[in-house]
């Protein structure tokens, strides 16, 4: 088994796990690599390190990454790693805990806050003048970009 760090067209991070690096080329080859946060099919393999076995135990030693320098005007690759897994791992305990209520957003927020209907967590979509409404008549609303990979299940 060899874990390759792969990447999309969009700079999305994540490991792709592959008998070989022959299952890799013919797996993207055929289309089946996928972006599990945008769903691109742009896909690219990224530099990765080694892992080396050493005195045939259960050491293992990580070879130096090697990273090319690009300019960029966002946080460095490593933090923007790790804020990029909190958005996906926040877009899914959203989907996992609310009610996907479509464009009626607005709709059931107030008939939740009215109680005419019952108390749950819903997510939906809303114009930026109905959540301004919706604030002004004292509903609490969020605004928060789902990860679009977040409402399938990863294997």
């Amino acid at each position: 088994m060899i874990v390759f760090n792969l990447a999309c067209e969009h700079n999305h991070a994540f490991e792709g796990w592959f008998g070989s690096a022959q299952d890799f080329d013919d797996q993207k080859a055929r289309g089946l690599l996928v972006c599990p946060v945008c769903e691109s099919r742009e896909i690219t393999r990224r530099l990765s390190a080694p892992r080396l076995n050493l005195r045939g135990g259960d050491v293992h030693a990580e070879a130096p990454r090697l990273a090319a320098a690009e300019p960029s005007a966002g946080p460095p690759p490593e933090l923007a790693a790790e804020l990029h897994k909190a958005w996906v791992a926040v877009s899914r305990h959203i989907v996992a805990n609310t009610e996907d209520v479509g464009d009626r957003f607005a709709a059931e927020a107030r008939r939740i806050h009215h109680q005419e209907a019952p108390e749950r967590n819903i997510r939906g979509t809303a114009t930026p003048e109905q959540a301004r409404e919706l604030r002004e008549e004292g509903i609490e609303v969020q605004s928060f970009p789902l990860a679009p990979g977040a409402k399938s299940t990863l294997q």
